[in-house]
């Protein structure tokens, strides 16, 4: 996968008193890309459930750069930035950018994938594996380094 983006345009309830955009509609926002990548690659709720294994998040951070009003129109890109040898742990960075082409936030993600039977955090199954590897790479992206189990 070259590039991944989805488009979100700005409803009056993503608005705060000021009429700006609410903090946590960004992590929103990138969690729908994630979860429409997931897709696009086949990985659906049902086939997660299918193959016993699902992605958690450890940490979600975010830049917020600018400000966002009611009417815009958000992109939302997704490229993966981090991830251990076997994809057992990853960090994924969205960038999210106005209609105007000007950066608005930058939310990084850190997670793994979570056996759904024994509730342990686990190597994905191939098909997992090799949908989450044709994710677009940042140029910045780096081997996760693990010491323990």
């Amino acid at each position: 996968m070259d590039a991944f983006e989805t488009r979100c345009e700005v409803r009056w309830a993503d608005l705060d008193p000021n009429g700006h955009v609410r903090h946590t509609v960004f992590m929103d926002w990138a969690t729908q890309c994630r979860v429409a990548a997931l897709a696009a690659a086949g990985l659906t709720p049902r086939r997660f459930q299918e193959l016993g294994c699902g992605p958690i998040l450890f940490r979600e951070e975010t830049d917020y750069l600018r400000e966002v009003d009611a009417g815009d129109q958000v992109t939302v890109s997704l490229e993966v930035v981090a991830a251990s040898a076997d994809w057992k742990h990853w960090r994924i960075r969205h960038r999210l950018v106005r209609r105007d082409g000007v950066p608005c936030a930058v939310v990084v993600v850190r997670g793994a994938w979570f056996d759904l039977g024994t509730r342990k955090v686990v190597a994905p199954p191939a098909p997992i594996a090799e949908a989450f590897a044709g994710f677009p790479r940042g140029a910045d992206f780096a081997p996760i380094e693990r010491t323990t189990a």
